[in-house]
């Protein structure tokens, strides 16, 4: 499908094209609108759940979330509740603000801010925005939270954007691959669920600079996304394995050394004012249980497992499900390395890159729906299989659907847990055929598309047409495919 919209404005960039100098509808303008549209495609599937209704007292007016519509609508995004969860709507500085919580069995918690720096400050940034924009008489008026949505969708909006330029920029003579990331489902559901869309802007924009051959660069911008969401900084880990098969250990150790600088420049700060909120984020993760869309819930769902830990208590760690997370997550990561260190030919690093952060979520207790964001734009530079990440990403976002009424609840016509259950299956298997194609195309490279004509990496930066230093399996050094070239 993209590549017949392709052959109608021009057809595929060619080797020495100049992406993006052209005067009309180049590539990566129409890239960039079809984003647009979609994103708007997102905008609309969440205001449903800023409808103002006159609930308050005297008539006044609220949000209209009457018979469960952040539910039945499927609109639920996590910024309309956390504005006033998080005290935002009071003009709270993050960090500082603290509030008692009430479980259910009537302990109270001090909570703060539950998000990384960045995310936390991105979330008081918008709050300043909407207010000032309330306190203008003659600027168009709506409640404040519904003010405070639109100015985190821009935000976030203008954050993919960033995303889709980034990707298709790495993508090089593959531009059109891009649109997948402009185009995708999941950018209708979860674009603005909550603030994942800042995490790719780095990550994506990150990735670009390595391939760029700025390591300095491209570790500030991990280092920063590392700030937003922890995801970002797990790209470090590919980036060790392929620059020690190649000798480049200088350019990780820059990178590396400069993703922890920037993230220690956003952190040190806060964690120093306010220790007790920075660490909030650090203190709920480790106390929260098995998510929903994880497998152990999944399990647990089908078999009626109580869990590695049985029943615990509000504020009670799963030492037993953080240990195996963990374990299992190191033991992926192990076996990436090995692949990465014994393939015929050095794989790519968005081929690794997808690999690592789809084993983090298949193992990790926590899969949030907007986490499956972050695999996007590397499944579009690791695997260009057009039509089988169409139907990943279709998949990944109807689990949204089952997930919303199964939260309605079958006493109000909602669906059975294992119906939703089920289709976290179906996305899981759906993850892991992909990974499996990905380690079949770094064992066998001619059946790589990105790699054929002669291409080695495109965003491999320094490690593009990089001999090898090390290896498990002595071989000569690695050449780039020859073979022609097609269009998936």
């Amino acid at each position: 499908m993209t590549a017949e919209f392709a052959a109608a404005i021009g057809g595929s960039a060619g080797k020495h094209a100049l992406i993006g100098r052209q005067r009309f509808l180049t590539p990566l303008r129409v890239v960039l609108l079809l984003a647009v549209v979609f994103l708007s495609f997102g905008w609309f599937a969440k205001a449903g759940c800023i409808q103002q209704a006159p609930n308050g007292p005297e008539g006044s007016l609220g949000l209209d979330w009457s018979g469960n519509r952040q539910y039945v609508a499927m609109c639920y995004s996590d910024t309309v509740p956390l504005y006033g969860a998080e005290r935002l709507d009071q003009g709270a500085f993050p960090y500082k603000k603290s509030w008692e919580e009430v479980a259910a069995d009537g302990t109270t918690q001090i909570r703060y801010m539950e998000y990384p720096v960045l995310s936390g400050m991105y979330q008081y940034g918008s709050m300043v925005v909407a207010k000032a924009w309330s306190s203008i008489s003659w600027l168009p008026q709506a409640l404040s939270v519904v003010i405070y949505f639109n100015v985190v969708a821009i935000g976030l909006a203008l954050a993919w954007l960033v995303t889709v330029w980034a990707t298709a920029m790495s993508a090089g003579r593959r531009i059109w691959d891009a649109a997948l990331v402009a185009g995708s489902p999941l950018v209708i559901v979860h674009g603005f669920t909550n603030f994942d869309a800042l995490a790719t802007a780095f990550a994506a924009v990150g990735i670009l600079a390595w391939g760029k051959k700025r390591p300095v660069l491209a570790g500030v911008l991990l280092g920063l996304g590392g700030a937003t969401k922890l995801y970002p900084l797990i790209l470090l880990g590919p980036l060790l394995v392929l620059c020690w098969r190649a000798g480049k250990m200088r350019e990780w150790s820059l990178t590396a050394g400069a993703a922890l600088g920037a993230w220690l420049a956003v952190n040190l700060p806060i964690a120093l004012l306010f220790p007790s909120g920075w660490s909030e984020f650090f203190r709920l993760n480790s106390t929260r249980a098995a998510d929903p869309d994880s497998i152990y819930n999944v399990i647990s769902s089908f078999t009626g497992w109580s869990g590695f830990d049985g029943t615990l208590y509000p504020g009670d760690k799963p030492l037993f499900l953080n240990t195996v997370t963990m374990v299992l997550f190191v033991a992926v990561c192990a076996g990436i390395a090995y692949i990465a260190m014994n393939a015929p030919m050095r794989p790519r690093l968005a081929q690794l890159s997808f690999l690592v952060v789809a084993g983090f979520l298949l193992t990790n207790k926590v899969w949030s729906p907007q986490y499956s964001l972050w695999l996007v734009p590397l499944a579009v530079l690791a695997l260009p299989h057009r039509r089988l990440l169409l139907a990943w990403m279709a998949v990944d976002a109807f689990v949204w659907f089952p997930r919303m009424y199964y939260y309605l609840g079958v006493g109000d016509k909602g669906v059975p847990e294992q119906w939703f259950t089920a289709t976290v299956v179906v996305r899981d298997v759906a993850v892991i055929a992909l990974c499996a194609l990905i380690v079949r195309q770094i064992y066998r490279p001619d059946e790589d598309l990105v790699r054929l004509g002669g291409v080695d990496d495109p965003v491999g930066g320094v490690l593009d047409q990089a001999p090898d230093t090390h290896r498990g399996t002595k071989t000569t050094a690695p050449q780039a495919v020859s073979v022609p070239m097609r269009v998936d």
